[in-house]
């Protein structure tokens, strides 16, 4: 775990509301001093993974641990209300019963982070969630491209909100970070918080598209100082999504960027991630790089559809010795 150092900076720390990140006035010489070395983020997250492991008991406490921040998402172009309904009720008993009790949590409530789906489909995943306090993301803004007109996106953000979304996940355009813009990027996603309201705001950078890790590294940081709660990888529809060596440039400007204004911004890697492994890889990042705080599905997330089938799985084996037929584990 990554202990920040007292210093100068800690002391003038102002304390984070709750959940929220208020952001903070466009800091345009920090931007620009933002940093990133390929060749150490690579070797960074390659040793990661091969020195961090959990086996046993820990291995399950994790994976159960990993439920927890999932996304279960639905953004396939042939949803329909129907399918949504089953991931609903799936969010709401990610892992069979039996299979809870054999590893000694049946009674921990164990859920999924939250729902993401289209627009129009927001009103079926709040209907089908009530009561079981699993917030609806919506994604937003002309998800994945983002190329529609901004009057446009700020509609479709209100409209989910209206609809009973909780979290947005917005896509910033890609062109204010290849060109350079700073500027219009926070004033972008700036307006994209106020149109959230009280909804907590995701702003995805589409990494795959963004040509360096410096143009990662300075995105993530305008995106928390316009008031993001969290910043996410990638839509999932790019050609490259999340991988480990983006996950330790966005978490090590989250890093400088609590220790410089005492907030504390969520991560969200999304797209690709659909192992088991995969998933303790990437808690195991959150623990080095930002400590257990970030371990939790307040500030920490999972986009993912897959994902939680081989969880399941590998809990089951955990329990039993034995891996179950797919069907065992039905995600709709």
């Amino acid at each position: 775990m990554v202990t920040a150092t007292p210093s100068a900076v800690e002391e003038r720390r102002v304390p984070s509301p709750p959940g929220r990140n208020p952001g903070a006035p466009l800091d345009l010489g920090w931007v620009r001093e933002a940093q990133a070395n390929r060749s150490a983020a690579e070797r960074r997250a390659a040793t990661m993974t091969a020195r961090r492991t959990v086996k046993k008991d820990w291995q399950a406490a994790w994976l159960l641990r990993a439920v927890t921040t999932i996304d279960l998402t639905a953004l396939a172009g042939d949803d329909t209300p129907g399918n949504v309904r089953r991931l609903c009720a799936k969010a709401r008993q990610p892992v069979r019963q039996d299979v809870l009790d054999a590893v000694g949590a049946g009674d921990l409530g164990v859920r999924v982070g939250a729902v993401c789906v289209y627009h129009n489909l927001v009103a079926v995943a709040v209907a089908a969630l009530a009561g079981s306090g699993i917030p609806v993301a919506a994604v937003s803004t002309g998800f994945p491209a983002a190329q529609i007109a901004h009057a446009q996106k700020l509609a479709e953000i209100e409209a989910s909100v209206r609809a009973g979304a909780e979290e947005i996940d917005i896509v910033v355009s890609r062109a204010h970070v290849l060109t350079g813009d700073a500027q219009a990027l926070y004033d972008e996603v700036r307006d994209f918080r106020a149109a959230c309201g009280p909804a907590h705001l995701k702003t995805i950078l589409a990494t795959g598209e963004l040509g360096t890790l410096r143009n990662v590294a300075m995105a993530s940081l305008v995106c928390m100082m316009a008031g993001a709660d969290f910043v996410k990888t990638s839509t999932g529809k790019e050609a490259v999504n999340a991988t480990l060596p983006v996950g330790v440039v966005m978490a090590r400007a989250i890093r400088e960027y609590h220790e410089r204004t005492g907030h504390r911004v969520g991560f969200k890697p999304a797209g690709g991630i659909r192992t088991a492994k995969q998933a303790l890889d990437w808690l195991a990042l959150m623990k080095e790089e930002l400590g257990d705080r970030w371990l939790r599905p307040d500030l920490f997330r999972i986009g993912a559809s897959g994902l939680l089938s081989d969880i399941e799985r590998q809990l089951e084996h955990h329990a039993t010795g034995r891996y179950a037929a797919a069907h065992h584990q039905p995600m709709v």
